[in-house]
Formats: C-alpha cells, structure tokens, sequence
C-alpha cells in the first residue's frame, strides 16, 4: 500500500522514472567493477540533534588527520525520501553526499549530513506516516542542522558553507533568510534547479513520458492523458486549489498526492533566479552541472547564472545528476555502483575553496 506522504514520496523525476523504466534501455558502468570511491576517508562519527519535536540523525565527518578551526560544510540532500548519504528509494547507491563528503575531507573540509524527516535513520521520528510535512519544517531542520554544525568543536563557525544538491541547493540560496547566526560565506550548487519547482517537475516528466512512448512501454493516448494530467494538476497547485477530487492518471496520482501539495505549492514561489539575486554580498558560489545531467539541463543551469554575480561554473563533463559517469544515453538504467564519481569534481572543489572562497 502506497504511503501518502510527502516525505515518502520520491522526487517526481526518480518516481516516474522508476514507473516507466521499462521505457529505459540498461546499460553498463565504465568498467564493470566497483570503483574506487573519490578523495579521502575522513574520520566520522554519528550525531543526533533535535529539530522541534523530532531527533535527526546525522554523520560528521572530518579530514583524515582531525584538527581544529576548520571550515565545514553543511550537505543539504536533494528532493524525495534522500536520506544523508545521497541514497533514496529510486537511486539507492547514488551515494551522493557520501562522496562530496570524501571530496570536502581531502579539501580540509569537515562537513555534517544528515536524514532528513522521512529518510534513513530519522524515518518520521515523532510524525505520523500520513502527517502533512510543509516546507517550513525542512527549513527548521536545515537551520537546526547548520547550528549544530557551528558549535562541533573542530570548527570555525566563520567559515562555514553550505553545499546543496538538486533541490537542496534551494535550501544554500535561501540559507542567509534561514539560518539566526553565522550566514554561510560560501555556497556550492550541484546541479541546480534554474526554473521555478513545478516547471521542471513538469518538463521532466514530459520527457520521461515521451521516451517511455518511443520505447512503447506507454501508448500515444496514455502519454496524452499522462501530460495532460500533469500541466491540469499544476495549474491546480499554483491556483490555490487542492487535487484531492481529481481523477488524475495513476501515474500522476502518486506523485500529486494532496499531502505533498502544501509542500509543493510553497517550494514553486522560490524562483531560484530571484534567490540568487538576493544573496548577501561576498558570498562566494560555485555552480557544479554534469553535462549529462537528464534532470537539470545546460539551460536551467544558463537561467540561474543569469541571477548570480560572481559566481563560478564549472561544467563537470560526462557527468549525470548525482556526478556519476557513464557512457550511455541520459537515462538509461545503469547501476550506480558500477560507475565511478566524477573526478573533475575534486578539483573544481579544492580551487574554488581555495581561491574564490577562500578557507
């Protein structure tokens, strides 16, 4: 029985693409081996801390050797049940954070990730599972979080950064108007959204739905009435109005679920273009986009760069949405575990730390 909930619900894009991956031709990793993992293994040790009624758990990691005064990064995970290693329902070895962690450690970097409310150890903690979440409870988590981080005793609470990945670099742009003390001095996007939420829910699904149609897992008048579906059901959510009554495509059902509205419907107002032209000044920023990213495109990318003054992008090439490489079409089914994180992600890092931000 599915759960109703928006914390239970996968990203849009990871959910469809897993309804309709009989549209999707599987492919293999680079070598057919598991590859080394990137950077460094940092010490780390689990936390918990608390945000309003719930207890988050989380792992801290530091560089090999310790030490103290250091800069540290909050890793923000990505949209769905992601939980702290960057591992969700639809993608569960994409290990994203778990890298960027490795990554930061062999920067000098400490960093804290965490299980967001419906994810990894957390699960719903003191919620229900059918509890209506809106975005105001992961925006106290994120701000609990980053306050936990400040006070560890290695670090130096001034010179912390923010790096949120997918929908969680949302969360870095609008981490000056979240956080109480200590506003990042640094943020890194990594593969960001540059359209407003549901415009690229919508375009992501309009993909998914066609290449499926090519495939022939979906049939002309399915695809119709999948899209069609999708654009009523948005248009819904930015009119105010719920989509409990509707009689929406099963496929569409799932991911519209009138638990996940309230959610939905706040994250839309946040044009991540408007967000970027809001940051303090002297914010150093990094834009990270995998040049075979199928969920955020060059354009979006392009969109946001158009708010940011300053900042810098590096385009990582070959890479898909979580930076891992391989030498199939976007989308194609591949294993995570098969293909190795980027290492062009490593370097870009290490010199925008230590040049444009610099810690």
């Amino acid at each position: 029985m599915p759960v109703r909930s928006p914390l239970r619900v996968a990203a849009p894009s990871v959910l469809l693409a897993a309804l309709l991956a009989a549209g999707c031709s599987p492919g293999g990793g680079d070598s057919g081996t598991a590859p080394e993992p990137p950077g460094v293994r940092p010490q780390q040790r689990q936390v918990t801390f608390e945000s309003g009624p719930d207890t988050l758990h989380g792992t801290f990691a530091l560089p090999p050797g310790g030490g103290a005064d250091l800069p540290a990064a909050l890793i923000v995970s990505g949209s769905g049940p992601t939980d702290r290693n960057g591992d969700n329902p639809g993608r569960p070895d994409a290990g994203t954070n778990k890298n960027f962690a490795r990554v930061l450690a062999s920067a000098g970097v400490a960093s804290l990730r965490y299980d967001k409310l419906g994810s990894g150890e957390t699960g719903m903690a003191s919620r229900e599972d059918d509890e209506t979440i809106g975005y105001g409870v992961f925006a106290q988590e994120f701000a609990d979080a980053y306050a936990h981080l400040a006070a560890q005793p290695e670090v130096d609470p001034s010179r912390l950064i923010v790096l949120g990945h997918s929908e969680g670099a949302l969360f870095a742009l609008n981490a000056h108007e979240i956080v109480e003390e200590h506003p990042p001095s640094a943020l890194v996007l990594a593969a960001p959204p540059g359209r407003r939420y549901l415009d690229t829910v919508d375009r992501q699904l309009t993909e998914q739905v066609r290449r499926a149609e090519a495939a022939g897992s979906l049939d002309f008048a399915q695809a119709e009435e999948t899209l069609s579906d999708v654009r009523y059901a948005v248009a819904r959510i930015r009119d105010g109005e719920g989509v409990d009554e509707l009689n929406l495509a099963p496929e569409v059902e799932r991911i519209f679920t009138p638990e996940f509205v309230p959610f939905l419907r706040r994250i839309d107002t946040m044009d991540p273009r408007e967000l970027a032209g809001g940051l303090p000044d002297g914010t150093g920023t990094l834009v990270l986009h995998g040049t075979a990213d199928s969920q955020i495109t060059g354009d979006d990318v392009d969109r946001l760069m158009d708010g940011l003054s300053g900042a810098e992008r590096v385009d990582i090439e070959g890479a898909d949405h979580v930076f891992r490489m391989y030498s199939d079409a976007p989308g194609a089914a591949v294993l995570d575990a098969d293909r190795r994180f980027s290492p062009d992600v490593g370097p870009a890092l290490r010199e925008f730390l230590e040049s444009e931000a610099g810690l």
